[in-house]
C-alpha cells in the first residue's frame, strides 16, 4: 500500500506538523507547550473543540517564514514516503502573517522555494489552498480572501474554509468566496463533518464549491447525494479522521462506499495526520481491510482526485504520468 502512487487533496498544512517538529521549535523558542502533548509524545486533546485549541497552540511556535519553510520540508518528506505524488494543502494567512498581504507573500515565497526543491528531489508536487477560519468570523475571512486574491497563481490555486463548522452560516462568508472566485481561484469548503447534510446543502447553495471538505454526512439526504453527483461536486473524504474524532464509531460504519454507490465522487485524504495517528498508507490499508478495496479501487480514487485537483493542466498531465508510469 505504501508504494501505490497517491493524490491527496485535503491536508491542513499546520495540522501535518509532526509533534516532534513542534516540540523542537517550542524548545528553541523557550515556549512551554507541554500541556498539548501526551507522555508518548503525541498530541493530547479531549474532543473536536479542544482539538482546535491544541491545533492553534501548536501553530503558535510557527512564527515566521523560516519555520514554515522547515515545516514544508518535513511535511513533503512524510507525504512522499507514503507514495503521495501530488498534494493540495490548506494554508491560512491567519497563521502566516496575520492576514497582512505583504507578510503573506514572504511566507509563500519561503514555502514555494522548498516545495520546488522537493518536487525536483522527491517527485512530489505541492499546491496551496488559501483557507479562512470559520470561527474567526466573516470580517477576518475577508482579509484572508484578499490575501488569496492578491496571490492567486499556478501555485496558489484555491480558496476554502476550515474551522468550527457550527459557527455562523456559509452565507455569512459569501463575499470572501466571491472575491476569491473572481480572482480565478477554485472553491472548496469544509461541510458535513459535524453540521449534518444541511451544512453541505447550505454550503453548496451559498458558496458554489467544486469540492466539499469531508461532506460525508450528505449520505443522510439521498436527494443531496443526487445533487452532488449531478453537479460533479467531489468530496474530500478523510475516513481515519472521521473515526478518530467520533463522527462515526468505527470504519465499518463510515459511508464512503455508500456515497460511491450513490454516484458521488469521493477521494481519500488524511486531514491532520499526526493528530489522528494516520498516514495515506494507513488509510489505504484500513480501507482495504474493511471494504475490500484493491489496486483498481485505489487507482480510481487517485484519478478522481487528480481530475478534481485545482492545478493547471500541464501539472495535471505531469502527475498523471507519475501515476501511470513510475
Amino acid at each position: 500500500m505504501r508504494d501505490i502512487k497517491k493524490v491527496e487533496l485535503h491536508l491542513h498544512f499546520e495540522g501535518a506538523a509532526p509533534p516532534a517538529f513542534i516540540r523542537g521549535l517550542a524548545q528553541e523558542k523557550n515556549v512551554d507547550l507541554s500541556k498539548i502533548f501526551r507522555e508518548d509524545g503525541s498530541y493530547a486533546y479531549r474532543d473536536f473543540s479542544h482539538f482546535l485549541q491544541v491545533y492553534e497552540a501548536a501553530t503558535s511556535v510557527l512564527t515566521g517564514p523560516e519555520e514554515f519553510a522547515r515545516l514544508t520540508r518535513a511535511l513533503l518528506e512524510e507525504s512522499a514516503s507514503h507514495g503521495v505524488v501530488y498534494t493540495e494543502a490548506f494554508l491560512s494567512p491567519d497563521f502566516c502573517g496575520g492576514g497582512d498581504v505583504a507578510a503573506w507573500r514572504e511566507y509563500l515565497a519561503a514555502i514555494q522555494e522548498v516545495a520546488d526543491t522537493a518536487e525536483r528531489d522527491m517527485g512530489i508536487s505541492l499546491r496551496g489552498i488559501v483557507t479562512c477560519i470559520r470561527h474567526f468570523g466573516p470580517e477576518q475571512a475577508k482579509a484572508v480572501a484578499t490575501c488569496a486574491a492578491e496571490t492567486a497563481s499556478e501555485w496558489v490555486v484555491g480558496f476554502g474554509m476550515g474551522g468550527d463548522e457550527m459557527m455562523g452560516a456559509p452565507s455569512d462568508f459569501a463575499w470572501s468566496f466571491d472575491c476569491a472566485r473572481e480572482a480565478g481561484l477554485a472553491i472548496t469548503t469544509h461541510a458535513g463533518e459535524w453540521g449534518g447534510a444541511k451544512s453541505v446543502r447550505d454550503s453548496v447553495e451559498a458558496l458554489r464549491p467544486a469540492r466539499i471538505g469531508h461532506g460525508v454526512q450528505a449520505i443522510d439526504d439521498p436527494e443531496l447525494c443526487d445533487l452532488l453527483a449531478e453537479r460533479d461536486i467531489v468530496l474530500e473524504v478523510c475516513p481515519g479522521s472521521n473515526v478518530f474524532l467520533g463522527v462515526y464509531p468505527k470504519l465499518e460504519a463510515h459511508p464512503i462506499q455508500r456515497l460511491r454507490d450513490r454516484g458521488v465522487k469521493v477521494t481519500i485524504s488524511t486531514d491532520d495526520p499526526p493528530f489522528f495517528h494516520t498516514t495515506m498508507t494507513r488509510e489505504y490499508e484500513n480501507l482495504s481491510r474493511v471494504f475490500g478495496y484493491d489496486e483498481s479501487d485505489f487507482a480510481d480514487f487517485a484519478n478522481t482526485a487528480l481530475d478534481a485537483a485545482f492545478c493547471d493542466e500541464a501539472t495535471r498531465d505531469t502527475i498523471r504520468e507519475r501515476l501511470t508510469h513510475e
